[in-house]
């Protein structure tokens, strides 16, 4: 971010400068931006102006356009600066890919993000590409034309109750709708298992490098992006296949003389996307912090399902370790509590190790 902020400094107008005669894809969402940026980038080539390294505010995106003179961009832009953002760059299409509670402490409720999303795209020329399970991304599309996907996730609690009149909503096998008339959109991709299904009698065949059901949800925008812009749906799905690690998720690192995939989360929906990952054999190590960018508020453990690791021993870690383990503890699972991670892992028994950490801890885990 620093090259961007000296640029903004020297040139407060930057954003709009480097941005135009560019086509920009714009990717938001509370969780998964990042996987699905370099998805899109990669599904378009990889010749593409790019910050899928994770800095996704206004001097993040400032430096990557700056690096790069590809004319085509695909940039993940923070929910809430959705409207500075692509109010300055004008992108010729915006992904919507999800919107449920993230930091407290920092990020404002649901309906805030909701209202300003549907400001922003009300006076936009984007073609959105956006979640049709999610309701509060439907209420924030509004009547906006858009290309709907159904990725086959979970829906959080987040989505239980209407955004618009605010009463429970009725699912069935066929989705979700309200009494008061906001519905589910008919799909035009349909996540099923490891196929996409990308108009009516065509498919596509996933076979991602990354794991997870989320991670075909994720693909699915990918490709719905790669066929809007012109490329081809297998084409897209083959580019997207090559990824096996994003900004070191899904990657490796030693720990206590053993190797350990590391996997990130930062709120309760994505934790509760990531445990699934979790191999039945594996030895998990959790490591949390609580930095600003973590949240300083470290209730929203109590809203992860801790208690699908099962009857195991889990490892311990980060600054705020008594936290975890405490609700660890109150999950059916026994903590191993070390402040040194290479101790703990050391410890705990043998076999394939799956470390798992929020964004500070995560980010200390792979530069150590």
């Amino acid at each position: 971010m620093l090259a961007g902020r000296i640029i903004i400094a020297l040139a407060p107008n930057a954003l709009v400068q480097l941005a135009s005669g560019r086509s920009t894809v714009l990717v938001s969402g509370t969780n998964g931006k990042t996987t699905t940026t370099a998805m899109i980038a990669a599904s378009l080539g990889g010749t593409v102006a790019t910050n899928n390294g994770g800095a996704n505010m206004d001097a993040g995106i400032v430096a990557a356009y700056a690096r790069s003179a590809y004319s085509t961009a695909v940039m993940e832009v923070d929910e809430l600066y959705v409207p500075a953002i692509g109010n300055s760059v004008a992108p010729s299409v915006f992904v919507a890919l999800n919107l449920s509670r993230d930091q407290m402490d920092r990020i404002h409720e649901v309906s805030t993000v909701v209202e300003r999303w549907s400001r922003f795209l009300h006076g936009s020329d984007a073609h959105v590409i956006a979640n049709a399970q999610d309701p509060n991304v439907v209420a924030a599309v509004g009547s906006h034309s858009a290309t709907w996907i159904d990725p086959g996730w979970d829906i959080p609690d987040d989505g239980r109750v209407c955004p618009r009149c605010t009463a429970l909503l009725d699912w069935d096998s066929s989705g979700w709708a309200c009494r008061c008339g906001l519905r589910q959109p008919a799909a035009d991709y349909v996540v099923d298992g490891d196929v996409v299904h990308v108009a009516p009698g065509k498919s596509v065949r996933l076979h991602l490098g990354l794991p997870g059901a989320v991670n075909r949800g994720n693909a699915a925008f990918a490709i719905a992006v790669a066929q809007h812009l012109g490329g081809e749906a297998d084409v897209a799905s083959r580019r997207i296949a090559e990824i096996d690690e994003v900004s070191g998720r899904y990657g490796t690192i030693t720990v206590g003389g053993r190797e350990a995939r590391t996997l990130l989360a930062k709120n309760p929906a994505g934790w509760a996307s990531v445990l699934p990952m979790i191999n039945p054999d594996d030895v998990v190590i959790i490591s949390i912090n609580a930095r600003e960018a973590d949240g300083l508020d470290t209730s929203w453990l109590w809203e992860v399902p801790f208690e699908t690791l099962g009857k195991r021993v889990v490892g311990v870690h980060g600054e705020n370790r008594a936290d975890l383990a405490l609700r660890l503890e109150v999950a059916g699972i026994v903590p191993m509590v070390d402040k040194d991670i290479n101790r703990l892992a050391s410890r705990l028994p043998e076999g394939s190790c799956a470390v798992l950490a929020n964004y500070s801890a995560f980010t200390a885990l792979r530069g150590r």
